[in-house]
């Protein structure tokens, strides 16, 4: 393919495309949450806090980055200096953006006022898509940074692809070599704009592959890159407070003979290729593929119009349905217009859309197709920010669709023909006045900043870190809290390790008691003090000693010997001091008897709760539970009835009336947060915020028991004041997952 001549100067306007980065950081910025969130944001602030590492593969570029940022007094708490990292990681993609829409229109339209105008059409409309938005503002995962990697590596190969045979095309190519992987120590993804990056060197300069020392040099430049996963196995032999996967042959202490070991070299090759979820092949599908693209399309509606109560569909579609024309139209005209750099961006889309999709090979998503309720396994929430690439890189084609059709607009303006002078590639030129009277068509890129307003930002939501307070503070001191999943669970260990909450609770997490490193993490957790004068005023004026056992009283090789299942053929039973628990005929999970363990090793002198009341009745605990505000509690014997603190509310079970509305009244934060909420966005996170609405109504109904209309009633109003505040009452009824 011959070398272009530049019909006029397009030189990239690299003033003009930071100014549009700092403006999209700025409202980023403005929009931006001031703490944690739901999900794996508070994962992820605290691994980057502590130098830890979160779930596998481990994200090593991200915790380096992240403890950097998290030590910068560049905002008023950790938690906001890492959520800026997010913006600003998004901002820099918005930048590249700006730069190849630009390069793109430098062969298309004549004057440069009219390609800025077009790149800046194409970063509006990709920093203000719902996901890139949302997850900009809060650094709820690691993929701004990946969008950031993947956005400099796509405009360094459409440098390449101008000029391949100038003296910096060799450097750009290790370059790109280089950030590819290092982006995969961020997350995988880096490796997504590698395919596009392939097909472009192809398809713009066959011969050179053939140069060996090149091809040599970038594979050493991407092994470079690579090298950041060395840190995993060093910083987890450390033991820090977040040490998921542990990749380490080291049991107790660092050592660099148990580092560079077989066991720390298998363990770590397991994290990083993420065994521990035991994902299928994409060959076996775990949903239709025509069901899986409509996975795609259900998020893609989600970013012109966030409408979680459904509350406008048709113009959701059909908003849904403009931008997608928008992007195809803009697509054939990059392939008529700049077809050097459609090789490397047409390649791109196909990656991140159709090949994305059957890669991910993901079950229904949580809130797709709802008129199959649980009749498909579904996802355990909803997974849009997995093609948040797929959505950022179709604004830059929606951008060119737009300008096509301003271009047209302004032909009509011209009378047809205008001056009718060729701009070097078959693209007219109109006078600048008609160009005018058409812009007026550009304003169809504010529609995702519109459609998003409400949705995307999280300015002032500080519930989750409050509901994690909460949670801790409900415990009393020196407290086993067994949970469950991760919205229960990463908050707390924000609240613990990143501000220093009720350090003394040991949180044990079912889900990850199916793993042989955090049973080995629970062991060797040293008793932390508890803080009387931090903690509630509630639990003031008692006497809370110092455990002297630990949650788990077995040796390291006892831990790692825990069976992964075990099944009873008769009924069990189980006895710890006046607790009496009938264990069922059937399978039970190494975290179910690690859970029995707990009980036996260490309560009663360390109190024992349950986020969610039928874990424990799953072990046959049932008559021995007791309310306890949000949380549930592990009594010694069955609570007495009558009894003026206990109270049997219909269909829910005792709850502890004196405790849980002191908890209430005088603990609680997360209920006054969610007041001043206009929405829930997240339907699959709903149960978390309901649960201060339906134990605000049992403290109703216990009041109402013991005679107390008016303390019921203010009770049950607080309990509709919530569920009206979030809109809860419309989020309910979405199917849920099914294995």
């Amino acid at each position: 393919m011959p070398r272009r001549a530049p019909a006029f100067d397009h030189r990239p306007s690299y003033l003009s495309a930071g100014i549009a980065s700092a403006l999209v950081f700025l409202l980023y910025v403005l929009t931006l949450a001031p703490s944690s969130a739901m999900w794996d944001a508070s994962e992820y602030i605290t691994a980057a806090y502590t130098f830890g590492l979160p779930h596998p593969p481990g994200n090593p570029f991200f915790v380096l980055i992240g403890r950097v940022a998290s030590i910068t007094p560049i905002a008023p708490n950790v938690a906001m200096r890492v959520n800026l990292l997010a913006a600003l990681a998004s901002a820099v993609s918005s930048g590249m953006w700006f730069l190849i829409t630009e390069r793109v229109l430098s062969y298309w339209l004549v004057k440069r006022w009219q390609r800025l105008v077009g790149a800046a059409v194409a970063t509006l409309i990709g920093a203000t898509v719902f996901t890139v938005w949302n997850q900009s503002v809060v650094n709820e995962k690691v993929y701004t940074m990946s969008l950031a990697f993947f956005a400099v590596v796509s405009w360094l190969t459409v440098l390449w692809c101008d000029d391949p045979d100038g003296p910096r095309a060799d450097r750009l190519l290790v370059l790109i070599a280089f950030l590819i992987g290092l982006g995969y120590t961020n997350h995988p993804a880096g490796f997504l704009v590698a395919p596009a990056v392939g097909v472009a060197v192809l398809a713009r300069r066959w011969q050179t592959v053939l140069r060996w020392p090149l091809v040599v040099g970038a594979l050493l430049a991407m092994g470079l890159g690579l090298t950041v996963f060395a840190i995993e196995p060093i910083r987890s032999a450390h033991f820090p407070a977040i040490n998921e996967g542990e990749p380490t042959g080291c049991t107790t202490k660092f050592a660099w003979s148990c580092t560079f070991s077989k066991t720390t070299y298998e363990r770590l090759k397991a994290n990083i290729n993420r065994d521990q979820f035991g994902k299928p092949s994409p060959l076996t599908r775990q949903a239709p593929f025509g069901g899986q693209l409509g996975m795609w399309w259900h998020y893609f509606r989600w970013q012109w119009l966030r409408d979680p109560y459904t509350s406008q569909p048709g113009l959701q579609n059909g908003l849904a349905i403009l931008f997608f024309l928008l992007g195809l139209l803009g697509g054939v005209a990059h392939w008529k217009r700049d077809r050097l750099s459609f090789w490397f961006f047409g390649p791109l889309i196909f990656t991140v859309t159709l090949a994305l999709v059957f890669y991910m090979n993901f079950k229904y998503g949580y809130s797709q197709a709802p008129e199959l309720g649980n009749s498909v396994p579904r996802e355990v929430r909803d997974r849009d920010y997995f093609y948040l690439w797929s959505f950022s890189a179709w604004s830059v084609w929606a951008a060119l669709g737009l300008v096509w059709l301003w271009e047209e607009v302004a032909a009509v303006f011209s009378g047809g023909d205008g001056t009718a002078k060729d701009a070097g590639n078959g693209a007219p030129r109109f006078p600048t006045k008609s160009w005018l009277l058409a812009s007026p068509i550009l304003l169809v890129a504010i529609i995702p900043l519109l459609g998003n307003l409400h949705s995307a930002p999280r300015r002032g939501d500080t519930f989750t870190r409050d509901w994690a307070m909460d949670v801790l503070n409900s415990v009393e001191p020196y407290g086993i809290l067994v949970t469950n999943g991760d919205n229960d669970t990463f908050p707390l260990w924000y609240a613990q390790e990143v501000e220093g909450i009720r350090q003394d609770v040991t949180v044990a997490v079912t889900s990850l008691l199916n793993t042989d490193w955090y049973v080995r993490q629970i062991v060797r957790r040293p008793p932390r003090p508890y803080d009387a004068a931090t903690g509630p005023a509630i639990y003031r004026g008692q006497t809370w000693p110092v455990p002297t056992v630990p949650p788990l009283t077995l040796t390291l090789d006892q831990a790692d010997a825990v069976q992964p299942y075990i099944e009873f053929h008769e009924a069990r039973t189980f006895v710890k001091d006046s607790i009496t628990a009938v264990l069922r005929p059937g399978g039970y999970s190494r975290d179910q008897m690690l859970v029995l363990r707990m009980v036996h090793d260490a309560f009663p002198q360390r109190p024992m709760y349950f986020t969610s009341a039928g874990y424990g009745q799953t072990l046959g605990f049932g008559k021995y539970l007791v309310q306890q505000g949000i949380v549930t509690k592990l009594n010694p014997v069955p609570p007495p009835n009558p009894s003026p603190r206990y109270v049997p509310v219909q269909g829910f079970g005792a709850i502890d009336l004196p405790r849980s509305l002191a908890l209430w009244d005088s603990v609680y934060a997360a209920p006054r947060t969610l007041l001043a909420m206009d929405r829930w966005v997240d339907r699959a996170s709903t149960d978390i915020p309901l649960r201060y609405v339906v134990t605000a109504a049992v403290i109703g109904e216990a009041l109402n028991e013991r005679g107390d209309p008016a303390a019921s009633q203010r009770m049950v109003t607080a309990a509709h004041r919530l569920a009206n505040a979030a809109r809860l009452n419309e989020v309910l009824g979405q199917p849920k997952r099914v294995e």
